[in-house]
């Protein structure tokens, strides 16, 4: 019997397995994000409470009868809703991801081997129960050894970057951070030969590769984005990526999740400035306000605001001031902090404000951050998809209150996550906003649906549930027609409930 009960364990391990390393994958590898991903799975849906209870029954009875270990593998046919493969984020076959496959089925083996040599099924089931935490520990015990691995990048990089000679910009800050990069990289190809950091390859290895494969000869300026997930992963990088000018952008709840408090944010964001040079920093939140006052007495500092606070850069009310002097007018559709910060790092560089006006008009639009389009069926469509964060999306309101010729109007929105405490009520706050000025809600998937409901329930839009994104595009392309406009609002990719 203890044999069956292995074979079945070993057969459903490897699909279940699958869609857990695609958990890890996804979830840039940290420690900790598939057991939590488990949990949220596990209890997201009625079947999966169901296929929870069933293995937890399995799992609990094998200890006295090996017979129930039985149930531990037939509940592997879930969570439902995780794919192995995946549409959004699909499981790809790095050679880490492989390192993690090799060393998450060695520990499950270990488990597997107790069974055997104790004669019980429970020690069986039990690697099934725990195979999130087991690839958890696998990419605790890879860590070091993924860091020893990309060394030679990172030397090859740091290597390179210092031949050039160039110029380094770097950038961070809880949201943001890729539009101020595209706005201070256009400012700054005028005058400089420029090359960024491709789309949001912010951390250790994708900064590496960035240089490795995009800094040319002749660079003069490298302008990095900088992300973080804790305390000393910036430090780490301004190491080898030394800023001449260093950037932060915005302060939100963004991350909060696994920072705990906006104070922990700052000061792992904060540092960037560490080894600047200069610093630019945006001090319309009073904890970047008063970092700016803290840095003063110890570094060149210029301050910019896109909210009205007292700053040597000021975007506000479509006027560009630099040095309570106005320099020029705000272009349509320009996220004013992120402008104020890329004058600032031009100035820092050393460019004239004439010369920065001149390059206004040719601003880019970055992608899925509220950018407007027409539908082939006439109605307005806001695509503001890319992490959203609160602020930005009650500016997507704001955005939507505005366009269509007074027809329908309509939010979709799987609401925002990484908000740690603070995530239910934020998502409650957006729902009733959306619920006051639009017509109807569409609630995409489960993670939030709890809060957006809670709070739709304080305006009067109809509200609509829907399992995914693509059956939320599919009503509004039945529902909408000319005159008609559609917020989309976050996009969660599909290994979240």
């Amino acid at each position: 019997m203890i044999w069956a009960v292995l074979a079945a364990g070993v057969l459903t391990a490897i699909p279940a397995g699958l869609r857990w390393l695609r958990v890890a994958q996804r979830e840039h590898y940290l420690p900790g994000a598939v057991a939590t991903f488990a949990g949220r799975w596990w209890i997201s849906r009625p079947l999966n409470v169901v296929l929870l209870a069933i293995m937890v029954v399995g799992l609990v009875g094998s200890w006295w009868d090996v017979r129930w270990a039985f149930l531990v593998p037939v509940a592997q046919v879930g969570p439902s809703g995780l794919s192995i493969r995946g549409r959004t984020s699909k499981l790809a076959w790095t050679w880490r991801l492989r390192r993690v496959a090799v060393v998450a089925g060695l520990l499950l083996a270990a488990v597997l081997g107790a069974g055997i040599a104790t004669g019980t099924g429970f020690f069986i089931v039990l690697g099934l129960f725990l195979l999130p935490a087991l690839i958890d520990i696998a990419l605790l015990v890879l860590g070091p050894i993924e860091r020893v691995l990309g060394n030679r990048w990172v030397d090859q990089a740091s290597a390179r970057l210092a031949s050039s000679g160039a110029k380094v910009v770097a950038i961070t800050g809880s949201y943001g951070k890729t539009t101020t990069k595209q706005y201070a990289t256009h400012l700054l190809a005028a005058s400089f030969r420029t090359v960024a950091s491709p789309a949001s390859f912010n951390n250790r290895m994708g900064l590496a590769r960035a240089i490795n494969e995009h800094l040319v000869p002749g660079t003069e300026v490298f302008v990095a984005e900088m992300g973080t997930y804790g305390p000393g992963e910036i430090e780490d990088l301004t190491r080898w990526i030394r800023p001449d000018v260093a950037a932060m952008v915005a302060i939100g709840p963004v991350h909060l999740e696994r920072f705990r408090t906006l104070e922990r944010i700052v000061a792992a964001k904060s540092e960037i400035l560490d080894r600047a040079g200069i610093g630019v920093i945006a001090v319309d939140h009073p904890l970047l306000a008063g970092l700016a006052a803290d840095r003063a007495g110890t570094m060149d500092l210029i301050t910019v605001s896109g909210d009205g606070a007292d700053a040597r850069v000021t975007v506000r009310d479509g006027l560009i001031r630099i040095d309570d002097v106005e320099v020029g007018k705000v272009p349509a559709d320009i996220f004013p902090v992120n402008l104020a910060v890329a004058l600032g790092i031009g100035l820092a560089i050393g460019l004239e404000p004439a010369d920065m006006m001149s390059r206004l008009d040719g601003l880019p639009r970055p992608q899925h951050r509220q950018t407007v389009s027409h539908s082939d069926r006439g109605f307005s469509v806001i695509d503001d998809t890319f992490n959203s964060n609160p602020a930005g999306a009650i500016v997507a309101l704001g955005l939507l209150s505005r366009i269509g010729d007074g027809g329908r109007k309509v939010v979709v929105t799987p609401g925002m996550v990484e908000l740690g405490p603070d995530q239910f009520d934020q998502n409650l706050a957006f729902a009733a906003e959306s619920a006051a000025l639009a017509d109807d809600l569409l609630i995409v998937g489960r993670t939030n649906r709890r809060a957006l409901m809670e709070g739709s329930s304080k305006g009067g839009a109809s509200v609509t549930v829907v399992t995914s994104r693509e059956e939320a595009v599919d009503w509004v392309r039945q529902n909408l027609g000319p005159g008609d406009a559609v917020l989309y609002e976050n996009d969660l990719p599909d290994h979240y409930p």
